[in-house]
């Protein structure tokens, strides 16, 4: 979500400067590629970008086809074959050894229902969401509606630009379909269009309980990744704004209050490092009695946590192996961190890990591709995958 903040960001400033551009998205990969399907970047018409939809390789002609774009004011499918190595269109030996398609669509400022606006809409509550990108890969001259429905899931709203109106249900049903997988994946539709169909999950919230220096590293890189973050504290001159800029709340409350002011749910990681432990404990004590929260770190020795372990069940709670599962204790990967920058490091990439729902090994030990693959296979028919490989071999950059 980070980088459609940043979208987000710069269309409106230039909507008030009064410029126009484009969005391109990368909207189907075929082999390895530095970017992913749903990979966006915002262009300007005097040359501003925002976002990535490569590693460098590709935004210097993507520049040239989104300004096309603004200037016909029609949406655009472009196709860059990376596997050939001879190719001097893009330059030689980029190593990428995959097939990028990314669509161009020109954002009409007068449009409350432009892709952006789609993307605005997405972002401005925490909720699950699906966006349906039509296009077509057999011909980069044929139709390509682009970014053409949105289903916000808690509020069951939906914005539909389809032009045919027999899209609509089938569109739905796809982003119900979204839901259950928890997954962005591909659809024909029929012969011409197929449809990236993109699941956004909420973006992780990490509240942090404590407020000393060692948690403002912590708050920085986590607003980077575009994370929510809060800070708490039962300190009123530590827990204060003027230290932690890039939170989005600083509270000051005692740790039996803390639930009180914090919305916890399955994407909501916090964090126990007050350094004092009767609010850690005390805020322990609330969280493993919470079934959405998945994940509790506590900072410190694994002695400390036993020891909040015994005191609690001294007191009468029991502590099932359930519940400790979700404690990750002491907190962080093992990457020999030291500074709080260093453990910063450490305590996100956990996250992520858990997130990612992956070990967080190094890349070089794992057998299988980097990404899955199944997020590019397109539910065709035999019919259809037949012409689908058929045009895909006759594209040119």
């Amino acid at each position: 979500m980070k980088e459609i903040t940043d979208i987000i960001r710069s269309y409106e400033q230039a909507l008030t400067s009064g410029k126009r551009m484009a969005l391109a998205t990368v909207v189907h990969v075929e082999g390895s590629s530095y970017r992913r399907p749903g990979a966006r970047m915002l262009v300007t018409d005097d040359g501003q970008l925002t976002g990535a939809i490569s590693g460098g390789c590709l935004e210097g002609d993507a520049l040239r086809k989104a300004l096309l774009a603004i200037s016909q004011q029609k949406n655009k499918l472009v196709t860059y074959d990376t596997t050939d190595e001879n190719d001097t269109t893009l330059g030689v030996q980029l190593g990428c050894n995959g097939i990028v398609h990314i669509l161009f669509e020109p954002i009409k400022a007068d449009d409350a229902e432009n892709p952006v606006e789609l993307l605005k809409k997405i972002s401005a509550k925490r909720q699950n969401a699906a966006v349906v990108t039509l296009f077509s890969l057999h011909s980069r001259a044929g139709t390509q509606p682009g970014t053409c429905f949105l289903h916000l899931q808690t509020d069951d709203q939906v914005t539909c630009n389809c032009t045919d109106p027999d899209m609509h249900d089938l569109l739905l049903n796809e982003t119900q379909a979204a839901y259950e997988r928890g997954d962005s994946f591909f659809k024909a539709f029929d012969r011409s269009l197929t449809g990236f169909v993109e699941y956004f999950n909420t973006p992780p919230s990490l509240v942090i309980a404590g407020a000393g220096n060692d948690t403002i590293p912590l708050t920085e890189m986590a607003s980077v990744l575009g994370w929510n973050v809060t800070v708490v504290d039962g300190r009123t001159g530590h827990a204060t704004r003027q230290r932690f800029p890039k939170a989005g709340k600083v509270l000051v409350t005692r740790a039996e209050d803390v639930l009180k002011h914090v919305t916890v749910d399955e994407r909501t990681f916090v964090l126990l490092m007050t350094h004092n432990y009767n609010y850690d404990l005390a805020l322990l004590k609330q969280l493993l009695n919470v079934d959405a929260c998945q994940y509790v770190g506590a900072l410190g020795p694994k002695k400390k946590l036993e020891r909040m372990y015994a005191e609690l069940e001294s007191d009468g709670m029991v502590i099932t192996d359930e519940q400790k599962a979700k404690v990750f204790g002491p907190v962080g990967l093992d990457i020999g961190a030291e500074t709080s920058e260093e453990i910063a490091l450490s305590v996100l990439a956990e996250i992520k890990a858990v997130l990612g729902k992956r070990a967080g090994f190094s890349l070089r030990e794992k057998l299988e591709p980097i990404h899955n693959r199944s997020d590019q296979r397109v539910d065709y028919t035999r019919d259809e995958k037949e012409d689908f490989l058929c045009a895909v071999q006759t594209i040119a950059p």
